[in-house]
Parts: structure tokens; sequence; C-alpha cells
């Protein structure tokens, strides 16, 4: 069965409105990640969310370990830095010629728990890779990203050149279809709404869809492929969510040339 798998074609998965996600949202498209309250709240405020609200969800976050608070200014906890990090690399992919290559992961180490088990499922998801059978993860050899040391604890890394044909191959490993018809039935999504709360709704369940996506080489995808679109429409709204920001001077000769060059 395809690792990657999404419940049902053409699903878009939006998830309800609340203060905590337009705050991690908003933050997360920012560099530097950090904002004084006051910008916040006024961020905020199109979406419907009053400025209590903001601020009683800011306390729970601060709590919570996901945001950091130096006198008035808030900024993302290193561990959300890693999210957003994974969020830009989903945007922005480092990708290569593809040469044929594959990247092979064979998990050496026994004895492990479920929950051991489960994170390094989690961690070779995350990188990308697509379990060919248990134990044995693969994915082509395109992209420009390194593997964690820690990897290398339990497994072994190696390049492969499969004999089964690539396209076939990526197909079993990969439920193409069913997150190019999603990716599909999002962009119809987005150009369509007009609300701020809807396009936010709909702009988080792109990035979810895109941290997803398995950036294979072009000739291993189908027809019509809505990867960068996608790419496109988010780093769109992205640009458009930080222009709106108060304060936003410093950050704007950051973001601008992120978008355009796709760096990290």
């Amino acid at each position: 069965m395809p690792n990657n798998a999404s419940p049902q074609a053409g699903e878009v998965g939006l998830r309800p409105l609340s203060a905590r996600s337009v705050v991690l949202s908003l933050l997360l498209g920012l560099h530097p990640p950090e904002l004084p309250v006051k910008d916040v709240v006024r961020s905020v405020e199109p979406f419907g969310i009053a400025g209590s609200t903001v601020r009683a969800a800011l306390s729970r976050m601060v709590a919570a370990g996901d945001l950091r608070r130096a006198d008035t200014v808030y900024r993302l906890s290193d561990r959300l830095l890693e999210r957003q990090r994974r969020q830009d690399d989903a945007v922005h992919p480092a990708t290569r010629p593809w040469r044929g290559d594959w990247e092979m992961v064979v998990v050496t180490a026994t004895g492990r728990g479920p929950a051991e088990r489960a994170d390094l499922r989690n961690e070779l998801t995350r990188l990308r890779l697509a379990e060919l059978r248990e134990g044995v993860w693969l994915r082509p050899a395109n992209l420009l990203r390194p593997l964690p040391d820690e990897l290398d604890q339990v497994a072994e890394r190696c390049t492969a050149r499969p004999d089964r044909p690539a396209r076939e191959l990526a197909a079993s490993l990969w439920s193409l279809d069913v997150w190019g018809e999603t990716g599909r039935a999002l962009l119809t999504h987005v150009t369509h709404a007009r609300r701020p709360s809807d396009r936010f709704t709909a702009f988080a369940a792109v990035v979810r869809h895109l941290l997803a996506d398995p950036v294979l080489p072009p000739e291993l995808l189908p027809a019509d492929w809505p990867g960068t679109r996608l790419r496109a429409a988010y780093a769109d709204y992205r640009r458009e969510l930080a222009e709106d920001t108060p304060a936003r001077d410093d950050r704007a000769a950051v973001e601008a040339p992120r978008a355009r060059t796709g760096q990290k």
C-alpha cells in the first residue's frame, strides 16, 4: 500500500479557525518569526477574533512552550522554529537533476518499543522516504537535504537502482493520483475563497498538503501535477500576509528574496 496515501481524493481537509492557529500561521510566515503583542492583535482582527481572545491564546501558548515572550514581543519557540524550517522546505524544496539513483534506508536496529518505531517511521516519512516493505525505505535521489546523523544508529543508508520501472515503483509507493486530485481541489478552493478567514483555512490546508508532497522528479509524476502551482499560490499568500503585518519593514527585505530564490 502506498506510504503517503491521503484519506480521500479531492478532500481539502479544512480545519476550524482558532486564535492559536491564526497566530501560529502568522508567525510561521514571518522571518524573523516575532511580533509585538499589539501587532499580533491588529493582524488577527480581520479574522474576526477579539483582542481579548488573542491575548488569552498568547498566554496559553507561552505556557505550553509554543511561544517565547520578551517584554511585549512574542516569538516562536525552538520547537516551532523547526516546524517553520520544515514548512519553508515544503514551499521551496531544494532539488537536483535526477540521474536514476534511489536513496535507500534499511532499518537494522532491533528490540525497539512501539513508540520508538513510530517516531522512526514519522521521521523517515518527514524525509519524504516511502516504505517498500517493512524496514526498507526509499525515494528517488533528487532531494538536496541532509539525513540526520542519528539515523546511522538505527539504519544503513545506500544508493540503489531498482530493476522495477521507476514510474511504476513511484506509483506503488505514493498515492500520486490522490495527492494530485486533492491538490487541484485545493487550488480551486483558494481561488474562490474571498473572506480572510476562508482564505486562511484554505491556505493552511495547502501547507499541510505540501508537507506530504513526495517531491518526485518530473519524469515520475502524473500529468497535470499541481505541486508547483500550489507552492506559487501559497508563496503569494504568505507575502500578502507579511505585507499586511504591521512593523514589517525589516522583514520585507528578508521575505521577498527568500520567496524568489527558495533560500532556506
